[in-house]
């Protein structure tokens, strides 16, 4: 007997003699491993229609959720949410719109913003109880942040760099002609909203007028004029050129390490002909103790391969592009979802997830860690470093096969 045909035999003998009177129940294949089995492709075609209420547009962006495959089994922790369905709020120098913990409860490491600034738009002088990190995605921003020995950073950000600034630092951020900017926050705490930053306008309209004076060391009528309702974002002045405000601020001296990095210029940590992987972590980004990133690239058609990340959740935007994502866990547990352009992602730290391309351009997105140091394990890096004779047992692969497999870490596949 073949052994193919022994392990039909073994399975059908498991589920028990009824099941094998009445026919009902078949033997797992390659494929369709679960009892009973899953997926359309083992259902009665007449069970599998939807023929109640339904949104067409919106069933077509989620085919693994309409018909997940036959691989997918149990239950799991919605890994998916979108900035596209979040509200925006809107004021006169652009807006912002956030996916935190309480609309999204798998992101409790991360809390994430998207962000529009207008040529001359200011997001208010404010600081956070959390870290900032954030990635441009479009246009140019100037950022200004102050460390705790006195020492201003002032730069002006482009698309694909990144900024960073430590919980507590304080900073503004203002867009720049022609169009302004636009870019994605991820704070390392779930909770972190946008909508409840320690404002300087805020401070200022709850403190005593003979209390303003005696700090800063003037009459109180200089005051006279403050706003009394938080600015948050509002229309500014466009700043004039960026050595000017560099020079004004220069008498506290530079602190030691900037507080923007250029990713999407950077060399790529790994590369292959289906894409690429840029990273950013404490090691090259060196204020960035708390938030490490990476932008990955991936070709049509290639996969990003099967992996996980031992240390730290996996945050991620979509920024450009489709493709599906599927999670693995203990039970077992596995689950498919569709991602597109503005979505976001969350993978638990230890949980094996793999990514595949289903659109016919890059597909690109950006995934962000709360942890100082990227660390990753491969599933075939690691079993192309276990004793080959232990991996063929497991698998009933040979050897010869199980040597084919790549063992240098390419991060995106076929190489």
């Amino acid at each position: 007997m073949d052994p193919i045909s022994r392990r039909k035999v073994l399975a059908l003998g498991a589920v028990g003699g009824t099941a094998l009177a009445a026919g009902s129940v078949r033997a797992a294949t390659f494929g369709n491993p679960d009892q009973p089995p899953e997926g359309a492709i083992n259902a009665n075609p007449g069970g599998l229609s939807d023929p109640g209420p339904q949104d067409p547009t919106l069933d077509s962006q989620f085919p693994s959720f309409e018909s997940p495959p036959a691989t997918d089994v149990g239950n799991m922790q919605l890994f998916w949410a979108s900035f596209n369905n979040a509200p925006k709020r809107i004021q006169n120098g652009g807006w912002a719109r956030q996916v935190t913990q309480e609309s999204f409860p798998i992101s409790n490491t991360i809390a994430g913003v998207n962000m529009r600034l207008g040529p001359g738009g200011i997001r208010e002088l404010h600081w956070h109880r959390a870290a900032e990190w954030a990635i441009m995605t479009n246009g140019r921003c100037r950022i200004t942040v102050l460390d705790p020995k006195g020492r201003a950073y002032v730069q002006d950000v482009g698309e694909g760099d990144l900024w960073y600034f430590p919980a507590g630092y304080p900073h503004s951020l203002q867009g720049l002609g022609p169009d302004g900017a636009e870019f994605v926050l991820a704070f390392d705490d779930g909770n972190q909203s946008e909508y409840g930053t320690l404002l300087v306008s805020d401070w200022l309209a709850h403190t005593e007028p003979d209390l303003l004076a005696a700090n800063f060391g003037v009459s109180k009528d200089v005051f006279k004029n403050i706003p009394l309702q938080d600015l948050w974002i509002f229309q500014g002045e466009e700043p004039g050129p960026l050595s000017i405000d560099q020079e004004a601020v220069a008498s506290g001296g530079l602190p030691p390490f900037p507080f923007t990095f250029r990713l999407g210029a950077a060399k790529p940590f790994k590369e292959t002909k289906s894409g690429n992987i840029k990273l950013a972590d404490s090691s090259t980004f060196n204020v960035a103790k708390n938030v490490a990133s990476a932008i990955e690239t991936i070709k049509p058609g290639a996969v990003r391969e099967m992996h996980w990340h031992p240390n730290a959740d996996e945050w991620q935007y979509w920024i450009k592009g489709q493709g599906r994502m599927t999670v693995f866990d203990a039970g077992p547990r596995a689950q498919t979802a569709d991602f597109h352009a503005g979505d976001i992602g969350y993978v638990k730290k230890q949980q094996g997830h793999i990514i595949q391309n289903t659109g016919d351009e890059d597909l690109v997105f950006v995934a962000v860690f709360r942890t100082d140091e990227y660390q990753e394990i491969g599933l075939s890096d690691w079993l192309t470093h276990t004793p080959p004779a232990l991996v063929s047992q497991h698998f009933n692969i040979p050897a010869s096969e199980i040597a084919k497999w790549p063992a240098n870490q390419p991060g995106i596949v076929p190489e």
